[in-house]
């Protein structure tokens, strides 16, 4: 194997993405507005077949204006998956409300169902306000039970908020990611299946509320031959240049999935014949764009030392780059004293499981030989 370090998720830009990018700088296209940026929102809303997007600075705003749109205001609620990254749920705190997390279940690792039941009446009862939206994150491109939790959200009246994040191009009975929702995110940051260099973009079937996110997007500024404001902006749209790229991307974007498959089944293949790995399957009709192939450890310990921080370590000596899962939110220090409803999956999950290196420019003899490496670990 190389010496060259080998990241957990690099970008993968090919010469289309540079034509793009070209065509912007020879035109002076290299504001937030040209063709680049109309024709990326119309060809991610059309893969997504979904009616209405606009492109944004990151995954982050997209969650922010989602926030806005949902009315979330000071002092409300707002339920959020904890087993997460943290810029699924710091726009909440943007907004002065407060997050209410929920914890996962062994399905998919996403949000459970029944405990986000019980986390709605139990707020009801305890403050006399239903929250006021739900972020639902589809973690590692796998879906959530994204029919279970829409249906719930309706019952509810709550709007619900897709985090596609990690999931553009992951789909459930046909459907994609990101438009089961009310409103759907999708992040293009430079480690996500396909990047814009930093970006995402908010998707929904509702024309009036992406029509807003886009005024608000660029400093909320009203139609007049001066500048004039009646409402508090924010510097969150993409640029034309980024969406040049984000256009080369998509077009390889079914292609980078099918790899980013491949890469998981090497795994899976070299693995788990010992019976000490466990990898997350795909339930019945869902299809996951498997963005970082994750594993969990069945022996979680190696002496005094959690197994997968071994396996981390060992494999950072090896110059291949490795991360936990993500720490749940309801642990995080800053979030201590925020709403929680846990059964304690999130944390084992946290505890026993590693997220290997996914980029879709590996080969099959750099999987085997890293899997290898980890069985040797262990051994």
């Amino acid at each position: 194997m190389s010496t060259e370090r080998i990241f957990l998720s690099p970008p993968h830009i090919g010469e289309l993405e540079r034509e793009f990018v070209k065509e912007a700088f020879d035109t002076n296209w290299v504001s937030p507005v040209g063709p680049n940026l109309t024709a990326f929102e119309l060809e991610l809303a059309q893969y997504n077949k979904i009616p209405y997007c606009t492109a944004l600075s990151s995954g982050t705003a997209a969650i922010h204006l989602a926030l806005i749109l949902a009315n979330v205001q000071r002092d409300d609620e707002v339920i959020c998956s904890s087993f997460t990254f943290s810029g699924s749920c710091n726009p909440i705190v943007y907004q002065g409300a407060t997050p209410v997390f929920v914890d996962s279940e062994t399905l998919t690792w996403n949000m459970d169902p029944v405990l986000l039941e019980e986390a709605i009446e139990d707020r009801i009862k305890k403050t006399g306000k239903k929250p006021k939206a739900i972020i639902l994150v589809h973690l590692y491109g796998m879906p959530a039970q994204i029919e279970a939790i829409s249906h719930i959200a309706k019952r509810y009246e709550i709007i619900l908020i897709e985090d596609a994040a990690e999931a553009l191009g992951s789909k459930v009975n046909g459907k994609h990611l990101g438009t089961f929702g009310d409103l759907g995110i999708y992040s293009f940051n430079g480690n996500k299946i396909i990047t814009t260099s930093g970006g995402g973009a908010l998707v929904s079937e509702n024309k009036a509320w992406i029509e807003k996110a886009a005024f608000l997007a660029t400093q909320a500024r009203d139609k007049a031959p001066h500048y004039e404001h009646t409402h508090i902006g924010y510097n969150y749209r993409l640029s034309n240049i980024s969406a040049g790229i984000g256009r080369g991307q998509l077009r390889v974007l079914d292609e980078r999935i099918e790899k980013r498959r491949q890469i998981y089944d090497w795994y899976k293949a070299s693995l788990n014949q010992s019976g000490q790995f466990i990898f997350l399957e795909e339930p019945k009709g869902y299809y996951a764009n498997r963005w970082l192939s994750t594993v969990l450890f069945t022996n979680i310990q190696m002496g005094n030392e959690l197994t997968r921080e071994k396996v981390r370590l060992e494999l950072e000596k090896h110059n291949i780059e490795s991360r936990p899962l993500w720490k749940p939110m309801h642990l995080q220090p800053v979030f201590k004293d925020a709403p929680a409803y846990s059964n304690g999956i999130s944390e084992k999950l946290f505890e026993s499981g590693i997220c290997l290196p996914s980029g879709t420019q590996m080969s099959q003899k750099m999987v085997t030989e890293i899997a290898e490496k980890i069985k040797r670990i262990i051994r």
